[in-house]
């Protein structure tokens, strides 16, 4: 894909930003973002099987999912959507079953970049060093790609 993800992971400080450009317009991103049927067709890594029990992408929403990958092993996720505004903003909490009690916090920004493009940003605080060089070494940056690079081919049409 020609947008890469860009992940940054600062020496020192407990979070981790990303940014990735789309060839698609904010309002097209954001639903994606925000339909759950959507969101079951390109979030997460390749050959995982994604299943919703509830994504209700608004504020005061919550959300509740699993992967399930090849080998059988499931990773269920969860979350508080605290504030979303429709085609700006969103920032929710994030909690990993394999790691309870550790909770980050999450922004995600949509800006228009004109002609049909958009870029996201993303700013996720830990708890503690630990928690943040924990995910950040959880083949976070892997999946991300491949799930920015499954939404680009659900936008475009392309069968995922």
């Amino acid at each position: 894909m020609s947008n890469a993800l860009k992940l940054t992971v600062p020496e020192g400080l407990p979070f981790i930003d990303f940014e990735r450009e789309f060839d698609f317009p904010v309002a097209d991103v954001f639903r994606a973002h925000k339909e759950p049927g959507l969101v079951s067709q390109w979030l997460g890594p390749r050959g995982l099987k994604m299943d919703i029990d509830h994504y209700d992408f608004r504020t005061a929403g919550s959300y509740r999912y699993t992967h399930t990958a090849p080998d059988g092993n499931v990773y269920g996720f969860s979350g508080v959507f605290h504030t979303v505004r429709e085609n700006e903003f969103a920032i929710q909490t994030f909690e990993f079953d394999g790691y309870p009690d550790v909770v980050s916090i999450e922004s995600m920004t949509f800006e228009d970049l004109g002609g049909g493009r958009c870029r996201l940003r993303g700013h996720a605080v830990y708890p503690s060093m630990e928690a943040r060089d924990g995910m950040a070494q959880s083949g976070m940056e892997g999946g991300m790609s491949e799930g920015y690079e499954r939404l680009e081919e659900l936008l475009s049409g392309a069968k995922v």
